[in-house]
């Protein structure tokens, strides 16, 4: 039998609250790909309540970095790769206020970003601690919220036409 996920390396610093939210309850020690995984559970949270409000992003956003800032320094290292909470409220911003229907989507576009870290993402992993575990992530999640808005303005919402109508018939 396979076992999914690694053993904490520091198994006290998990049993605490910090390490719970950090890596959302055990989620971030996958052996396959534990930011996506932190990302699919944000994602199938997200399609269980259709919506996350603000005020539910927000929450996680401060809470997690509070989180992940002392949890990333009770095990030692600056960016713990199992710490997920980033991903959750990262994908849940890349989703604000958008239809359901672009769930997956906005999941795949925020994954790529996440990865490749694109300007002007990258340069929010060096603010200090739990700011910069979770910084790039709302930031990238920013630009994918936009860019999807930006698609469906100009694809579903006559953005195009407007804009060909600027030149005349």
């Amino acid at each position: 039998m396979t076992n999914w996920f690694v053993s904490p390396p520091n198994p006290r610093a998990f049993r605490t609250w910090q390490g719970m939210v950090a890596t959302c309850g055990g989620i971030g020690f996958s052996r396959i790909a534990p930011g996506t995984m932190g990302s699919l559970a944000a994602l199938v949270v997200l399609l269980l309540f259709r919506r996350i409000p603000l005020w539910a992003i927000v929450l996680v956003s401060v809470v997690g970095a509070m989180a992940a800032d002392r949890y990333a320094r009770d095990t030692g290292r600056e960016d713990p790769p199992e710490v997920v909470v980033d991903e959750v409220a990262g994908y849940w911003l890349a989703q604000w206020g958008l239809d359901p229907v672009l769930a997956l989507g906005t999941f795949f576009l925020f994954r790529v970003l996440d990865i490749l870290k694109p300007f002007p993402i990258r340069q929010f992993e060096r603010l200090p601690g739990g700011l910069g575990i979770l910084a790039d992530d709302l930031v990238g999640g920013l630009l994918v919220n936009v860019i999807v808005r930006g698609v469906v303005y100009l694809l579903f919402s006559g953005g195009l036409a407007r804009f060909y109508g600027c030149f005349g018939s």
